[in-house]
């Protein structure tokens, strides 16, 4: 779908259940986004099939695997569209082993430019949490800016709100 230097970002599908039992699982990943409650492999196929899956077939869009080219998925970057946000949100994440080497900005501006090119999106946020230090300075040299704390469910910790809006230049 999408091709960066080094990136190739394209939908998940049922096949990788593997990649995403290991994704969901990273200690960072429940610590930083959430404990999705994923244990197995076949929790893994539900969670794409009623995520990922289902925001393609009603959206158009959802996460994708970011694979690096010819190679295996690295992480998820996509958009996101929640009921509680009045705005498509991008979100991203990668497992250890991809971390620090630049990927998931590579992978998020891609998305970003898919967005405002393709989509014809006027406006992005994301939600990160407020100890998520490196997702924060990645927003921000996105051209991101930091708006409100935000609730997505009435239980959630409070989470920083960032918006882009399509008039600036993607950085």
């Amino acid at each position: 779908m999408l091709q960066t230097e080094r990136l190739t970002i394209e939908p998940l599908t049922l096949d990788d259940a593997p990649f995403i039992l290991a994704l969901l699982n990273d200690p960072d990943f429940i610590a930083q986004i959430a404990d999705r409650g994923v244990r197995d492999e076949a929790a893994a196929r539900r969670y794409l099939e009623e995520g990922p899956l289902a925001s393609y077939r009603q959206h158009g869009f959802g996460l994708w695997a970011v694979r690096l080219r010819g190679g295996d998925a690295i992480g998820v970057c996509g958009l996101l569209r929640r009921e509680t946000l009045a705005d498509v949100d991008i979100g991203y994440a990668l497992l250890p082993q991809a971390r620090g080497r630049g990927f998931a900005r590579e992978a998020a501006q891609a998305v970003v430019l898919y967005a405002r090119e393709t989509l014809g999106l006027a406006r992005l946020v994301a939600v990160v949490a407020p100890g998520n230090a490196p997702s924060r300075a990645l927003l921000a040299s996105l051209g991101f800016g930091h708006e409100s704390t935000v609730q997505l469910t009435s239980d959630a910790e409070n989470l920083c709100l960032y918006g882009w809006d399509a008039s600036e230049p993607v950085a």
